[in-house]
């Protein structure tokens, strides 16, 4: 009689982020300016087909602009239902029941979960200045997960780890995430298809405002892609989500790249203010920016909340404590959050003055 739940799944728990509604939304790394207006237009124009029967099945006409968006085959793209279902996909492909996949921690906190869904062993590596390739490699992992730029940190991993990750025939996979490469100003999606030891994940979700979509993909050798494609299934993108996609992917007007520099500019903005107040926030190439919260990260967040802002708490992270994690926006917005910001500062002083 077989065990149920699976062991691997008693520390499981559902994710539940705090998503109730509130006055500016700063929690989830989406889009603050918005969908993208070509993606907008096509599914203003999508015919009743497009919801009365089944998407493609492997979504083909997303995956040639994929590749012609960045430089390569279409037989080495994969898509899905956002990166993470790619993501949970690429494992399955890749590891046997029982090994391990290794990752820098803190990072995004679903491959901890995809690992145990697959039957695996997390394996997290402190992160920071000492992280190399062996310490990613000692647990003898059958594949490399690396968040570039890092989620919750935003820090980006030098190159040369990853070079020397992938060196050779032998060896883990590498899954490279590139969620929010975009905003870092280099991306190693071209150069994936060139080794059988390299998976780089996207999304349509950050850059170019489509969270709600849920348009994620991979690029990677062909016979590695044909291996996730198995485990991905059949229909995982909509009729609706592909047009969107391919028509943002297509489109030559600039948005994506303005969103892109104003992102740039409002972050380096918010850092230098945050500091300002005596805060310390953590260097970032993606489009947030992770503040520690010496009075605590719920504290902080409960605060903010009060004051019509919502960030994301980041409890007892490796290496860093308490934290909170603020999306860039509008600087409009960015506003409304110092200020929120400023409050709730001034109330844990005066608490800790009262104590």
């Amino acid at each position: 009689m077989s065990a149920f739940p699976r062991p691997a799944y008693r520390a499981i728990r559902i994710y539940s982020p705090d998503r109730r509604p509130v006055e500016v939304d700063l929690s989830d790394n989406t889009n603050r300016w918005g969908a993208h207006p070509a993606a907008l237009a096509a599914l203003r124009t999508c015919p009743e087909e497009a919801l009365t029967r089944y998407p493609a099945t492997y979504a083909e006409g997303l995956k040639r602009a994929i590749a012609c968006r960045f430089g390569v085959d279409p037989a080495a793209v994969t898509t899905g239902c956002g990166s993470d279902d790619v993501l949970d996909s690429a494992l399955r492909a890749i590891c046997e029941p029982g090994s391990r996949v290794t990752y820098p921690a803190p990072t995004f906190s679903m491959i901890e979960l995809f690992a145990h869904m697959n039957a695996l062993e997390p394996v997290p590596v402190p992160d920071g200045p000492e992280l190399d390739a062996a310490a990613l490699l000692a647990p003898w992992p059958a594949a490399v997960y690396l968040c570039r730029p890092n989620n919750p940190t935003g820090a980006v991993l030098p190159r040369a780890v990853i070079d020397e990750l992938v060196a050779g025939d032998q060896g883990p996979i590498v899954l490279l995430d590139e969620a929010y490469a975009d905003f870092a100003g280099e991306a190693l999606v071209g150069r994936a298809p060139a080794t059988r030891r390299l998976v780089i994940v996207r999304t349509l979700s950050k850059a170019y405002g489509l969270a709600g979509l849920r348009v994620g993909f991979a690029v990677g050798a062909p016979e590695l892609v044909h291996e996730i494609e198995k485990s991905r299934g059949p229909y995982k993108v909509s009729r609706a989500a592909e047009a969107a996609a391919i028509a943002a992917l297509e489109a030559e007007d600039g948005w994506v790249e303005r969103v892109i520099a104003e992102v740039r500019e409002n972050r380096t903005r918010l850092a230098e203010r945050l500091a300002a107040m005596g805060l310390d926030p953590l260097p970032s190439a993606a489009n947030f920016i992770l503040i520690p919260a010496p009075h605590g990260a719920e504290r902080m967040t409960t605060a903010l909340r009060e004051r019509g802002i919502a960030v994301r708490p980041f409890p007892a992270l490796p290496g860093i404590g308490d934290a909170v994690r603020v999306t860039i926006g509008p600087w409009p917005l960015l506003e409304r959050f110092l200020e929120a910001l400023a409050g709730a500062v001034d109330a844990d002083a005066k608490g800790d003055a009262t104590q």
